[in-house]
């Protein structure tokens, strides 16, 4: 029988062997999906920090700590030095790491959602509960108003303007010169109202915006011993100008919360001022990074309820500064002014734990599924990419 009727497929020579790809020839690639799961790993958010957590929670304990020794500082010279340094790098550090971790923020619809659930619903909850909370313990008839944050709650309007911009900053050629710029003029501007502190929002602005612009090798360059070392004489340093300026200068300054004019200061003190202030809070911060530990500690855990200390925190504080306890003599002395800070490190350290974070996650964290339409794109990404983890997943709070 001849080949030709044999039926299709048999006595064909077989398939050669398969051969390494020749010199300069690529080989195929791999389908999209499959490079996004080899990638997944390195992609931002999926695998938690040690340093970055630490460097949270050791900045929640310092907020902390200078809160509660506001009321304590008047008179005591070396507390107020040390309160000074504290107050020119604690919120600029938890700033910048805020910055750090919003740099892929985009108008995506889950994004959205979690900034509205993150930060916009815990704002009305906590600036509700805290006029309550004042009219209740203070007997004060405040009436609630969420165009004036009060005390703690500027921090969630300036985070929600800063996230809400973010995508506009990454367009703009020159971001932070743009946003050092912007907090200038708010210095010499006092005609700017109290609505939303927005003052205090845009010169803050900065260090936001230095956190988008920053990557993991730039916090690498603080990490080494030399560093830590060198940091030594610069906070001591710090100390001794602090110690020089208490009865010299205002410390209206570091709230960043007033223009030069409201400060007694004439107009041209503004600028200067905000370039002085963000030089002394950067070198300050690069020295508190160096100190900040890069391994798993005991502590470390609680970097990811940070958000919670901060906004719980000052319920104990103002309840404290209403009974009057601040006012015995014998906190203002030097062992009452150590168990203060013990305690109130204590406290916040407390109020970062899983417990508490489970009892007040449906007011700091609300899922809020039912309020926003589900997004079929959105559902299509959720199917086919795993499930995030809860820690995870709180990445991308404060």
């Amino acid at each position: 029988m001849s080949d030709a009727a044999s039926p299709p497929g048999q006595n064909r020579s077989p398939l050669p062997l398969a051969q390494p790809p020749a010199n300069a020839v690529p080989a195929p690639r791999p389908p999209a999906d499959a490079r996004a799961r080899q990638s997944a790993p390195d992609r931002p958010g999926r695998q938690r920090d040690a340093f970055f957590d630490n460097a949270k929670y050791l900045a929640i304990v310092l907020v902390a700590t200078g809160h509660a020794w506001e009321p304590l500082k008047d008179g005591n010279r070396i507390l107020e030095s040390v309160y000074t340094v504290v107050y020119t790098f604690h919120m600029p550090a938890f700033i910048i790491v805020s910055g750090f971790f919003s740099r892929h923020f985009d108008m995506r619809p889950d994004r959205l959602k979690r900034l509205i659930t993150g930060v916009a619903v815990p704002y009305v909850v906590f600036e509700t509960a805290y006029t309550v909370f004042r009219n209740l313990i203070n007997g004060s008839h405040a009436e609630i108003s969420l165009l004036d944050p009060w005390y703690l709650t500027w921090f969630l309007v300036a985070l929600f303007v800063w996230r809400l911009t973010t995508p506009l900053w990454r367009l703009v050629r020159h971001p932070l010169w743009v946003a050092i710029g912007i907090a200038m003029l708010v210095s010499v501007s006092p005609d700017i109202g109290d609505d939303l502190d927005l003052r205090r929002v845009l010169q803050f602005l900065p260090y936001f915006v230095l956190g988008l612009c920053l990557r993991p090798e730039h916090f690498a360059l603080v990490r080494h011993r030399r560093a830590r070392i060198a940091a030594v004489p610069v906070f001591a340093a710090a100390t001794a100008v602090g110690w020089w300026a208490v009865p010299r200068m205002n410390t209206g300054w570091f709230a960043h919360s007033e223009s030069a004019q409201e400060l007694g200061a004439p107009w041209w003190c503004g600028p200067v001022m905000t370039l002085a202030m963000m030089g002394c809070s950067l070198l300050l911060t690069a020295c508190f990074f160096a100190w900040v530990p890069g391994r798993t500690r005991w502590f470390t855990p609680l970097g990811a309820g940070t958000l919670y200390g901060y906004l719980l925190h000052g319920f104990l504080m103002k309840y404290a500064d209403y009974r009057g306890w601040f006012e015995h003599p014998w906190l203002h002395r030097p062992p009452g002014v150590i168990l203060v800070t013990v305690l109130a490190a204590a406290a916040v350290t407390v109020l970062c734990t899983g417990p508490v974070r489970r009892v007040f996650r449906c007011a700091v964290e609300p899922r809020m599924e039912w309020a926003f339409r589900q997004d079929a794109a959105e559902l299509a990404r959720g199917r086919n990419r795993p499930r995030e983890r809860p820690r995870e997943r709180e990445r991308v709070g404060v």
